[in-house]
């Protein structure tokens, strides 16, 4: 597949994988603005409201509703048409917020190498499955790539990487069920230094975010990574499953806690029509998000693009 038949692929998955989420949210946002000759707090209210149940969030709510005010305030007048332009301008200007540590485009070239990724996240969000589409993303752009199969906790969690490095072509360092993740970080490392890799993807323990345990493994496994590469991880990707809405919040408040998240992931767009979730949580934490689920497909994993989303 060439480079324009891959892009416009991933444009078509784009929309489709945004559906709910355009009929739901943005439907009735122009809706709500449609014939609209004044901004009064009964529009405020039924935006507030709208936004809330979307997903936006409460805070990242007022935010939006506060500018909303003041640009009505300096304008004095806004037409239905400039009315609907500003909301989406202001959800993109908050989801623009936080600018990555590097280019989040695949080809990209790394400050680093090896380039080291830790990858976060709760059982259940596509974590796994996010790393082997990350791998082969990468492997498509020419980068070199080793995994990491870093969650020895979960029985089956080695296994199904393995497959994904085997389906993307990459190597694997893996230990046995229950082998201490700091160790498998360790030998991985060391590994990406003695065959020369531009990219490890280091998979870790997803128990429950409430367990303190866990946060604490994640701390010693970065520890351990900076041991073996100083200011190794580069980058920590905390995967997200946008369809739990508030709950993806609340676990995004644990691991910003116990690791410094650089990056997120927000998975299974497709699935829900609250995808409010995407502008709420990178303003509220002032954490980019840099990729998106939105299909089952090696492909349906992309590079977020905040105007586009929009």
């Amino acid at each position: 597949m060439g480079l324009f038949d891959r892009k416009k692929k991933q444009q078509e998955s784009l929309e489709s994988g945004l559906e709910k989420t355009r009929s739901s949210f943005f439907g009735k946002l122009t809706k709500l603005v449609r014939g609209r000759d004044q901004v009064d707090e009964s529009f405020l209210d039924e935006l507030e409201e709208l936004l809330v149940t979307s997903d936006v969030g409460v805070k990242t709510t007022l935010d939006i509703i506060r500018r909303v005010e003041e640009r009505v305030a300096r304008d004095k007048y806004v037409s239905t048409n400039d009315l609907n332009s500003l909301i989406r301008n202001e959800v993109a200007g908050l989801l623009l917020k936080g600018t990555p540590d590097r280019p989040i485009e695949f080809a990209a070239p790394f400050k680093h190498k090896p380039h080291v990724i830790m990858v976060v996240g709760v059982n259940g969000v596509g974590k796994t499955t996010t790393i082997g589409k990350l791998a082969s993303s990468y492997k498509q752009a020419g980068k070199s790539v080793l995994l990491g199969a870093g969650d020895t906790f979960r029985a089956a969690a080695t296994e199904q990487l393995d497959i994904w490095a085997e389906r993307s072509g990459v190597p694997i360092v893996k230990q046995g069920h229950g082998a201490d993740p700091a160790a498998v970080a360790f030998d991985t490392l060391a590994a990406a230094k003695a065959k020369n890799v531009d990219v490890v993807l280091l998979d870790t323990a997803g128990r429950l975010h409430t367990k303190g345990g866990l946060m604490d493994e994640l701390s010693k496994v970065k520890r351990v990574m900076d041991r073996q590469i100083e200011g190794a991880p580069h980058e920590v990707l905390l995967v997200l499953d946008a369809s739990t809405g508030q709950n993806a919040i609340r676990q995004a408040e644990e691991f910003t806690r116990a690791v410094d998240v650089t990056g997120l992931v927000l998975t299974k767009l497709d699935g829900t029509a609250k995808g409010g979730i995407v502008i709420g949580i990178s303003n509220e934490f002032q954490i980019p998000v840099k990729y998106i689920g939105v299909g089952e497909g090696i492909d349906d994993l992309q590079v977020f693009d905040g105007a586009r989303f929009v």
